[in-house]
């Protein structure tokens, strides 16, 4: 069932429009089949930053598509009702872009950011390494400056990077000194000298866009491209961060939504006692829960966007719609399987997937543990 959404132009409810057919003739169909053999849907999203599809929240003058952050998440959402998989790797993209625009000088923009925003480049964000997961400052690949001081040599092992081995760039943080303000960000090309990354992770979902580690060796990243001031990286990083959270809540809406419309179609064609199932009330109530929970996820995440495109604070905001949505992706994907009974345990309905893919999106951009923490921290605060 697709969204009635309330949209603040008609500019915006014609994109959605748009959204909506790309998504049903390029992602609805060959989702189930890139998922289950683990394989790289090949030019889909070239596809997509065609239709304009992969720069939405940046400006029109840089190569972006100009809008809000409210109407970006609802085309996030419409794309994760389709196929999670893409749409985690779109908000990937659009997070790897962030430092870049945000703290990049005016000559490092006019030179790459253009053809991030356009698609020509897909980004991988490159933060996490085995040891520093929730805990980036601990970080420890290091990125030290040549004698020339041209360039940096980077050194070391990042983990759990989504497009990782197919990106264009990644948002890369190394240490180029001790401490927590020893981090820095650099602009890193995918096919440079001396970096290689691992085999794809073995995961439970997600599985057409790879997972890898990234291996270091010595590799030289142009001191051109380092983003923002040495030091400063931590910063780039937790800002950033906010964004990217408002984006896998928008992911873990929509495919919480394709559960729901998954489970109401299956109970209004079941049947059961003479009675369609949806008509039995246990049932019923059961599928009201999901749609309301459902709604209260699309209201926490769209809460927080419209503070952002206001300039205010969100950051507790972006806490609250990752955890609040990505539970709900968790509880209604498994509701779904229970409705659909033995038949939503096996690999002939979607849902079976659906509550697979759910599970890491309590997982990334800061588990729920950490979301808990940060919204516990800002009651202190205030």
């Amino acid at each position: 069932m697709d969204v009635d959404r309330l949209l603040p132009t008609p500019e915006a409810a014609d994109l959605i429009a748009l959204v909506r057919e790309i998504a049903d003739k390029e992602l609805a169909p060959r989702a189930d089949e890139h998922e289950a053999a683990e394989t790289y849907p090949e030019g889909l999203f070239a596809t997509l930053g065609e239709a304009g599809l992969l720069g939405l929240a940046y400006p029109e003058e840089l190569g972006g598509g100009g809008q809000p952050y409210e109407v970006y998440l609802q085309v996030l959402e419409e794309l994760a009702a389709r196929w999670a998989a893409v749409a985690v790797a779109t908000s990937v993209h659009t997070l790897a872009c962030h430092p870049l625009y945000a703290f990049g000088t005016p000559e490092q923009k006019e030179r790459w950011l253009p053809d991030m925003l356009e698609g020509r480049l897909i980004g991988g964000y490159s933060l996490s390494e085995p040891q520093a997961g929730s805990d980036a400052a601990a970080l420890a690949c290091k990125a030290e400056l040549t004698e020339d001081g041209a360039a940096y040599r980077v050194t070391g092992t990042k983990a759990w990077i989504t497009h990782g081995g197919r990106a264009g760039f990644y948002a890369l943080f190394a240490r180029t000194a001790p401490g927590s303000h020893g981090i820095s960000c650099f602009l890193a090309p995918g096919a440079a000298e001396g970096l290689s990354f691992g085999r794809p992770e073995r995961k439970m979902g997600l599985q057409a866009v790879p997972t890898t580690s990234a291996f270091w060796d010595g590799a030289l990243v142009g001191a051109d491209r380092r983003i923002g001031a040495e030091g400063q990286g931590l910063q780039i990083a937790f800002s950033a961060l906010d964004n990217g959270r408002l984006g896998i809540a928008a992911c873990a809406t929509g495919l919480a939504q394709a559960a729901l419309s998954a489970a109401v179609a299956y109970a209004n064609e079941r049947t059961t006692f003479g009675r369609k199932i949806i008509d039995h009330q246990g049932l019923g109530f059961l599928l009201a829960d999901m749609a309301a929970a459902v709604d209260t996820a699309r209201a926490t995440y769209l809460d927080a966007a419209r503070r952002r495109d206001l300039g205010r604070p969100f950051s507790r905001q972006a806490s609250v719609a990752k955890l609040i949505a990505t539970d709900t992706a968790m509880k209604v994907t498994t509701d779904a399987v229970q409705v659909l009974g033995g038949y939503g345990y096996t690999r002939d309905f979607p849902v079976e997937r659906y509550m697979r893919e759910a599970k890491i999106m309590q997982i990334f951009e800061g588990t729920n543990q950490i979301q808990r923490l940060v919204i516990s921290r800002g009651l202190t605060a205030a």
